[in-house]
Order: structure tokens, then sequence, then C-alpha cells
């Protein structure tokens, strides 16, 4: 028997597993029908979840944790999979781009260009992003405060919902951005921005989205979760195979409303980076698959709960703990164990360390685990059990 099951989306190329999974049939092989309904903010998918609007949601991956540690609303989730690595693009307008001449916008050295571009700033410089909770928040912010030099007094980090960053951008709302594709490419094409930096320069396999249902709801109802927990890991594997990028670009052009040429920029890593056509290659800017990429890792949730409790006046030990508890790392490896999931033996890891390919010991010893490395070459030990 077919379940019906709403899930819910914000309107990027990272929604691609949940979209995939409903058009390529690997939800209909687990016996369910997904009815994507797609939100204009995350706020109002973060709100739809709460209510119970939707069963689960793609969700911006601080976002559960904001919430176990009482910030942002009463309501509850959990993490049940990673659904991408990266996807962000740090953008300037073109005043801004015009001002940074001894930047060569190469898109790989995030300590080069952050200089560049606090060398250029005038008087103020306001950044947007896409919710306070958010990855490209804490990206940016880390990115900044790393660069060992004084932060312009005119710097604001400000909130605007994805649909609206290449308007935002184009009437000098904000100065800068850090977005989700395809809204950086749009910009671009639009003539009011330059893309920067992939924010996988700044932490190479930063989770991004993640599966977030209401907590208790897997654990409720674990038949219908392992189901999409499988339809959606399955996506990710078609999404990882190069030979497929294509047809992918056309299915997410049909949801998203833009171009499958657009979309592809983002899937294969090679952007356009200026009105003027000019390209760079910004290799694995996107990932859905491979290494672990979906993973719900409990120190990736520490990291986030350690910088959400320095800001927000919380111990940031506490924070880390109570953020691990959030990734369900345990729901992840009962359901794909079975389906033939390569699951690494720990469930969390020193992050930051591996600035290599890395075998890790694994369930079928297969495993190899990309590079993971930040910028400024920091790592981070949540201290937590495996």
């Amino acid at each position: 028997m077919t379940v019906t099951l709403r899930l819910g989306f914000v309107p990027l190329v990272d929604a691609a597993p949940l979209i995939v999974a409903e058009a390529m049939g690997f939800a209909e092989e687990e016996g369910l029908a997904l009815d994507l309904v797609g939100a204009p903010s995350w706020s109002s998918l973060r709100d739809l979840l709460a209510v119970g609007q939707v069963a689960g949601a793609q969700m911006l991956a601080p976002v559960p944790v904001a919430l176990a540690l009482g910030l942002g609303g009463p309501a509850r989730f959990e993490v049940l999979s990673v659904l991408n690595l990266n996807g962000n693009a740090i953008g300037v307008s073109t005043a801004l781009a015009a001002r940074m001449q001894d930047h060569d916008f190469a898109l790989s050295d995030a300590r080069a260009a952050g200089l560049s571009l606090l060398a250029a700033v005038e008087q103020r410089l306001r950044i947007g992003v896409p919710f306070a909770f958010s990855m490209h928040n804490e990206l940016v912010r880390y990115w900044l405060e790393g660069l060992g030099v004084p932060l312009p007094q005119g710097l604001e980090i400000v909130t605007v919902p994805p649909p609206l960053m290449p308007d935002a951008l184009a009437t000098g709302e904000v100065d800068a951005f850090c977005v989700g594709e395809p809204r950086g490419s749009v910009a671009v094409d639009r003539g009011a921005g330059v893309l920067l930096l992939p924010t996988s320069a700044i932490w190479a396999a930063a989770p991004e989205k993640v599966l977030a249902v209401r907590a208790g709801w897997a654990e409720a109802d674990p038949d219908l979760a392992g189901r999409l927990i499988r339809a959606i890991w399955r996506a990710g594997r078609w999404l990882g195979q190069a030979a497929n990028l294509t047809v992918a670009g056309e299915v997410l052009a049909a949801r998203l409303g833009v171009s499958a040429e657009l979309i592809e920029r983002s899937l294969t890593g090679r952007l356009v980076i200026a009105a003027d056509g000019a390209e760079r290659f910004a290799p694995a800017f996107l990932r859905f698959d491979g290494g672990a990429a979906g993973f719900p890792w409990r120190s990736q949730a520490a990291w986030i709960g350690a910088r959400l409790g320095r800001r927000h006046g919380l111990n940031p030990l506490g924070a880390q703990v109570i953020a691990a508890e959030v990734f369900r790392s345990d729901i992840y490896r009962l359901h794909l164990g079975p389906a033939g999931a390569d699951l690494p033996a720990a469930s969390a890891k020193v992050e930051g360390s591996l600035l290599l390919p890395t075998p890790v010991a694994s369930s079928r010893g297969k495993l190899i685990l990309p590079p993971d490395q930040f910028y400024d070459a920091q790592v981070f030990d949540p201290g937590l059990a495996g």
C-alpha cells in the first residue's frame, strides 16, 4: 500500500534529493508518494514542520540544533540524514568587486578572498544570509573572524530569504551574500554580482541541508521513517553519478523555475562567476554522495552547537552535548545498514583533521572520507564517544 508523505522544501538546488526521490521513482520503490510543498523562506518551512503541516522537510543544518538549545521557538526537530555537503556561494556586488583589484577570484583561497574583501570596504559591509540559524551565517562569521584583522565597524549580517537575494544585491540592500544555488548564479546572470568564494573553501565538508522531522516521529513509525530515509539515500547516490547530472538539471529546472543550464553549474562545480561569462571550477562545490556524505555525524552537530552556544551566551560544552543528540546517527544506521550503506564505525570524529582522502573503519570496509579541513587549519574535537 502506497503512503503519501508531505515533505517541505525551499526551491534551491540542494533540495535535489527530495525532488529526485519523487521524480525518479526512488520513493515509489519504497511504497511512498511524496507530496512536495515549496516554502518561500526558512522560517515558514520551520513553522510548517513544527505544526505538522509536513511530515519532514529539507532544513538548514543549524535549525534543529538551535531549537534544541532553546533558540528560535519551542518546537523540537531531529536530523535523520544530511542531504548535502556545501553548495553555497559567497558573492559581492559588481561595485564591490571592482574595488577588489588585487583578488583574482580563483574561488579557492578563502584567506586571500577575505582580506581582499575587507580591504575594499569603504564604510559599510552588509552581508545577506538566508536565515539567522544557518550554515551560511556560521561559515561567514567563522571566515571573517579567522582572518586575524579588525573587522569593519559597519559590518552587518542580515537575513534575506533565498529567492529575494539577487534583488537585494541589485538594489543595494546588501553588498554581499552567502546563499545556496541557483540564487548566486541568478545574481550573476542579472549583472548584479560576482561570485567570490564557495563555502567549501571555508570548510571542505560542511553539512548544509538535512532531512528534519519532529522529535519522536521516526521512532513512533520506524517503518515509514526507514522507507523515507532509504528513498532519499538512493536519490543521493543517483545524484552522485556524473552521468546523471544532465537529467538531474532538467528535473530540478522544472521544480525550481530556472534553466537547466543554471542548475548544472552548481551540480558540476563549473561556475560562471561574472556577467562577462568568466568561469571557474570549484571541485566538490556541492556533494550529495560518497565519503559518508549523508551520514549525520554527531560531531558536525556539536560544532554547530558550540558556535551557537558561544554567540548566545550558553555554555559551549553543554551546547555541544545537547546538539550532538539532535543528529540521529543511530536511526540512520538502523535503516541504512540493512540497505547496504557503508557506515562509519564511529558516529563522531575530529572535524577538520583530514587533509587527504582517508580510509576509515566501516561496516563494509571500503569507506574513504574526503578532506574536511577548515581554511585556517583549525580542528574541532568535540570529545564525544564514537
